[in-house]
């Protein structure tokens, strides 16, 4: 199938490892223009020098100047945006009553604000036949994950059905994909499993259908097909990937 994606301007954020890595190299791969940011400079390096071509922003997306820099410099190295990746996340804290108020307002900044943000800042760049493509979580629709995360990730959610109405009539098309539980390198998953490999064995047992970790590569595929123009009537969904780990059924 071709995706259409050739010299398509793709941002992406937290593209230094993990999911967003493998989101990157796929859209390298179908001939698009990358650029990715995330915090850690080192990280962003080690990423650069995996994938060709691809262009590295250090960005603090938490801080509101630094989004806007963001989308300042990306267009000025590319001279448009067509796609947008917000798939920068992490979780905090513990139980509700044993966590700060501050943890649950920096969850939000990290999780929901910065792709809010990102969104509006991006969308204005924007015309016919662009994508937004926002990385949540199937614990933003279900418990599961922290509960600072399923806060922030249920917000996302959210966000993406209103603003994905809102710009459609514009030729934006938003969509977002819900991994379940991804396993790769530099995740917290990774290092559950070499804490304990029994324990974690068991809850792949229990709790993923399909018998095992997803992979990023299956999140990528994921959302490189929403950010092309082959899902052109797909617009406002959030896609579970997730082996069949989500309890809900609709």
């Amino acid at each position: 199938m071709d995706l259409q994606l050739q010299s398509k301007n793709v941002l992406i954020t937290g593209g230094s490892k993990g999911i967003g890595k493998a989101i990157a190299a796929l859209f390298i791969q179908e001939g698009a223009n990358v650029g990715i940011a995330a915090r850690g400079e080192e990280a962003l390096q080690d990423a650069q020098s995996e994938l060709e071509n691809v262009r590295t922003y250090t960005a603090d997306l938490t801080n509101e100047s630094d989004r806007v820099a963001l989308i300042e410099k990306f267009i000025s190295d590319f001279g448009s945006i067509d796609i947008l990746i917000n798939n920068a996340g992490g979780s905090n804290g513990s139980t509700a009553m044993e966590t700060d108020l501050s943890l649950f307002k920096e969850a939000m900044e990290l999780n929901y604000f910065s792709a809010v943000h990102l969104s509006k800042l991006a969308a204005a760049h924007m015309t016919k036949d662009a994508a937004i493509v926002n990385v949540t979580s199937i614990f933003g629709r279900e418990s599961g994950g922290k509960v600072t995360y399923n806060n922030a990730k249920a917000a996302l959610i959210s966000f993406t059905k209103s603003f994905a109405d809102e710009m459609i009539s514009k030729g934006i098309r938003v969509n977002g994909v819900a991994p379940g539980s991804i396993l790769h390198e530099t995740g917290n998953w990774k290092k559950r499993m070499d804490e304990n490999p029994e324990k974690i064995k068991q809850f792949v047992e229990n709790e993923i259908p399909a018998g095992r970790f997803g992979e990023p590569e299956e999140v990528a595929n994921a959302v490189v097909f929403l950010a092309s123009s082959q899902a052109s009537w797909i617009v406002g969904a959030t896609l579970n990937v997730d082996g069949g780990q989500s309890k809900m059924n609709f």
